[in-house]
């Protein structure tokens, strides 16, 4: 079933397009959300929030790209939950999430205060396609999917170190374009 039949079937509240939905893409947002969440009840119920929030919130103007609306939704939910989770007021073990690793690269000033979010998502997108395959292959799967640098340096072939030294070199080089751009 194609995207923009699922689509209306769920701006049409048909349950049916739910359905299909998780048929269509169900594993994909269960890999996204384990990528980031490695209790199996957290990522099911997490799973299930995802399939909830897209049933109540699809855009009035339906999302061009399906599979990737419910990624974000995905990550989101993961990341909320893996928040939730470690917050050290309810005692839990406090998990190092690499988005921390991004968040040095910015100024101490709250970005989303300075910057619409579209602004600061086109910068980077510009910065990751100027960057080369392996630099850019290597970023996306540490901040998007939240792959560990081992599981990283398995899949290229690279050494750990290797890995490491390129993520250091790409958030160096987009603090300075940020840097560059007035961030």
């Amino acid at each position: 079933m194609e995207d923009r039949d699922i689509n209306g079937m769920i701006a049409a509240r048909d349950e049916n397009g739910l359905q299909a939905a998780k048929e269509k893409y169900g594993k994909y947002v269960e890999a996204v959300v384990r990528n980031v969440l490695s209790d199996n009840s957290d990522a099911e119920e997490c799973v299930s929030d995802v399939f909830l929030a897209a049933w109540e919130n699809i855009p009035k103007g339906l999302p061009a790209n399906l599979k990737y609306y419910l990624a974000k939704l995905a990550r989101e939910k993961a990341i909320d939950r893996l928040r939730s989770n470690t917050a050290q007021k309810r005692g839990g073990k406090v998990n190092f999430v690499p988005e921390e690793e991004l968040e040095k690269t910015f100024s101490d000033a709250d970005v989303s205060d300075r910057i619409e979010a579209a602004e600061l998502t086109a910068i980077i997108t510009k910065f990751l396609q100027n960057s080369g395959e392996a630099e850019r292959n290597v970023f996306i799967r540490r901040y998007w999917y939240f792959d560990s640098v081992e599981d990283i340096a398995r899949r290229f072939g690279f050494g750990k170190s290797k890995v490491k030294m390129m993520l250091k070199r790409t958030r160096d080089r987009l603090a300075a374009r940020l840097k560059e751009e007035g961030y």
